[in-house]
């Protein structure tokens, strides 16, 4: 066991409210640079502590060393990132059509704001909704997956270390009543990032008192292999695509389409390129696959998997789950039929799904038959690559690349992946509301 952890009853969930409602005001009111110094702070003190950081991570989530330092250093890159924000808020003034009037449109911090976060990245899905609202003047209550509140605990201290006033950032150990706090007029933004399916839920919860969602929703993520694409870079960033926190991520390539003339070749070099995973526990730092966060998340890897191989496709590689622990092998199926239930649902393992096409308007298609819409990948010669990247329904498109996510760039899907965007410029409008000031001219 790694530690006891308090679940919040339900007068605990309200108490964080309260407590934000109380710190909004001063919080809101508190100079946009001495914001982003606060958020600097935290930035150098995590930078410091950066190997105290990844090995809780190791420790709580099950990741590979590489993965959970990787994390690391990209989730205290928001802190830096909005403290640069935070002072650059923009703004409108201009003299209406008719003349009769200036029209000054302001932006202020939206208010109270709930930020839900998942198991899978504990610290990058943390920072990339702290930053934003603390630098936009949001008091904000944090509620972390159950299955992971200790490296919510650590940022919620280290935010206190650097600065941050009390209320300002309240923990709320899982619980039971994110419905309750929704109903509570002083929450004005809900932040939830989440499978389809729970974010649906609470839309319906945000609806009774309107309250601003974000939601940063399941994936289902389309790779597409062209003729002609470079399959030695193809294969080395695939696998980033695909292994990056053993496939735990909505960002995590799901359906491979790969066109018939390269698929014999891609399948053999994506075996031999699987059989150099080293699966085990992240305190090696040997190993470069770790577990999955749950046994049950492993049986569910490993349900999928067998239906898809009794359905006719064929296991290249792995295809078994570890008896010590929740690992499952990294595994490489060919074969795959477009619309089965592993091209249907959203993996979250360590699992290569091939599917041939030969017509690249019909991978477009399939590419686009689904709900999601978050992220996809295609490789090729670059002018033909970008010209399918444009045709896919995807927030977010990788061109001969296996990673996007940047601070510095938008992060969001389309259709049933999600409502708004974070990071980059866009990340810290989603806690800020317009005001538009009639002047006389």
């Amino acid at each position: 066991m790694l530690a006891r952890f308090a679940v919040a009853t339900e007068r605990d969930c309200l108490d964080a409210v309260d407590a934000a409602a109380a710190a909004q005001e001063s919080w809101a009111a508190t100079a946009p640079r001495e914001r982003g110094e606060l958020l600097r702070t935290a930035y150098d003190i995590l930078t410091a502590e950066v190997e105290e950081f990844a090995s809780l991570m190791v420790r709580e989530n099950g990741k590979s060393w590489a993965d959970a330092l990787g994390e690391a250093h990209y989730a205290k890159e928001f802190f830096r990132w909005f403290a640069e924000e935070a002072v650059r808020v923009p703004g409108d003034y201009r003299l209406s059509p008719a003349g009769d009037k200036r029209i000054v449109v302001d932006r202020q911090p939206i208010g109270v704001s709930l930020l839900i976060t998942p198991w899978n990245f504990p610290a990058a899905m943390a920072t990339r909704k702290l930053a934003p609202a603390l630098a936009a003047g949001c008091a904000t209550v944090l509620k972390p997956a159950a299955e992971t509140p200790l490296t919510a605990a650590y940022l919620v201290e280290v935010l206190r270390r650097a600065g941050v006033p009390d209320g300002v950032v309240t923990p709320v150990p899982p619980g039971p009543a994110v419905r309750r706090m929704l109903d509570r007029p002083e929450v004005r933004k809900l932040s939830f990032t989440g499978s389809t399916e729970v974010g649906r839920e609470l839309l319906r919860g945000c609806a009774d008192t309107v309250v601003h969602a974000s939601m940063e929703l399941g994936g289902n993520a389309p790779l597409l292999v062209l003729p002609g694409a470079d399959l030695e870079l193809t294969v080395r960033e695939a696998l980033l695509a695909k292994l990056r926190n053993g496939g735990a991520a909505c960002t995590a390539a799901n359906r491979f389409y790969v066109h018939a003339s390269l698929h014999e070749e891609f399948v053999a070099r994506m075996d031999a390129a699987l059989a150099e995973v080293r699966v085990g526990p992240g305190t090696d730092r040997r190993h470069t696959l770790g577990a999955l966060v749950s046994l049950a998340e492993r049986d569910k890897v490993a349900a999928l998997v067998d239906a898809a191989v009794a359905q006719g496709a064929t296991l290249v590689r792995g295809g078994h789950a570890r008896p010590d622990g929740a690992f499952y092998e990294a595994t490489l199926l060919t074969g795959v039929t477009h619309g089965s239930p592993l091209t249907r649902t959203e993996i979250f393992g360590p699992v290569t799904a091939v599917v041939r096409y030969e017509d690249v308007d019909e991978a477009v298609r399939m590419a686009n038959d689904t709900v999601h819409g978050l992220m996809a990948y295609v490789f090729g010669e670059e002018r033909e690559a970008v010209a399918v990247a444009r045709r896919l329904e995807a927030g977010m498109v990788a061109v001969n690349r296996g990673v996007v996510s940047d601070p510095a760039a938008p992060f969001g899907g389309v259709k049933q992946s999600g409502l708004g965007r974070e990071g980059g410029s866009e990340g810290i409008l989603e806690f800020l509301e317009e005001k538009y000031l009639a002047l006389t001219a």
